[in-house]
Formats: structure tokens, sequence, C-alpha cells
């Protein structure tokens, strides 16, 4: 009798298992292909302590996500770009060299097109001293020549005019910070 009960019981909890395993098998997939996801991150510096800032770099559908975040930045418009070169070691971040622009475009600002894939136009800053950016760019991708992996984000002291070639005439360099990939496992 006992053999019975067992076969049925085995007959229920088998089934039950292997889906139980599937289930946690299918979420797991899940979990890895987000995590999979190219992310990549830049921690501005600055020559001024009160100056600091982050930006994040997310591989979306509809292109790279870009979300950016500073303080301590005196109030108004400042130039963002992404720059040729990953060097912020000169003080004036001028080791960063021109801004990425991988297509041989003109500089311009977001919407306009072509412009550079490092134009970001300019990050509004209140008059807290903190500004946030968040776009989505087809310019910029985390493998090939528009690679934004290994550049430095440059965070100017004025306002990009978004027409003078080639840097938009927004001055000097306040922050840098070099992009640099996240690991695949990387939670926030």
């Amino acid at each position: 009798m006992r053999t019975l009960t067992t076969r049925r019981w085995l007959a229920v909890a088998l089934p039950l298992a292997i889906v139980a395993v599937l289930a946690v098998l299918a979420v797991l997939a899940t979990v890895a292909a987000a995590a999979a996801m190219d992310s990549a991150e830049a921690t501005l510096h600055s020559q001024d302590a009160k100056v600091s800032g982050s930006v994040h770099f997310t591989q979306e559908a509809a292109g790279v996500h870009v979300v950016a975040d500073v303080s301590g930045v005196k109030p108004g418009q400042h130039g963002f770009h992404i720059h040729e070169k990953g060097d912020c070691t000169a003080p004036d971040y001028k080791s960063a060299g021109g801004h990425f622009n991988p297509a041989a475009a003109p500089h311009a600002c977001d919407p306009t097109s072509p412009r550079h894939a490092g134009d970001f136009g300019n990050i509004t800053v209140g008059a807290d001293g903190k500004g946030h950016l968040d776009m989505t760019t087809t310019s910029l991708s985390f493998a090939g020549p528009n690679s934004v992996v290994g550049k430095a984000v440059i965070l100017h002291e004025g306002e990009d005019d978004c027409k003078t070639q080639p840097t938009g005439n927004a001055g000097g360099r306040l922050a840098c910070g070099v992009v640099e990939q996240q690991p695949m496992m990387h939670h926030h």
C-alpha cells in the first residue's frame, strides 16, 4: 500500500518540482539578461572641491540612455560633452582632447543632426547648484567606433552656443570623468 502512495505522491510532486525549477531558471535567465545589458559610468572630478557629478550610460532598445547629475555648479547652462580621450590628468582637462566625433560631423546641440556623437548640448543647473540631464542618443554605443567606453565626460564652465565650431564656445573645462564599463553583474 505504501508504494502506491509514494508513487501517487511522486506523480504529483515531481512535475511540480520540475515546473518550479524551470520557473527559477527562467527568472535567473531574465536577471542575467538584464545584468548583461551594457552599462557604463563616469564620476566627475573638478579642481573645484564643491563640484561633483556622475553620468550613467545604459544600452536600451532606443539607443544609449544617458543620465547625468551634477552638484556644486554655478547656476545656468553648462556645455556637456563626451571628449575623445579618456584622460583627465591635466588640471585644465585639456588632456581629454576635443569632442568625441567619430563621424567627422559639425558641432551642434541635440536635436540638430548631424552633430558630434559626444554633443549633449547643455545641462541646466538650478539655483541649488544641481543639474540633471536625461537623454537617449543613437550616436553612441558600447562597441565599435562610436563606443563611449574609455572616453571622457566634460562639464564646461559656460554655455554651449550650439554653433561655434568645433567647440560650442562653452569656455573652460570645469569637471572631467572617464567612462568606465560596469561589470556584468553590477547592481545599483
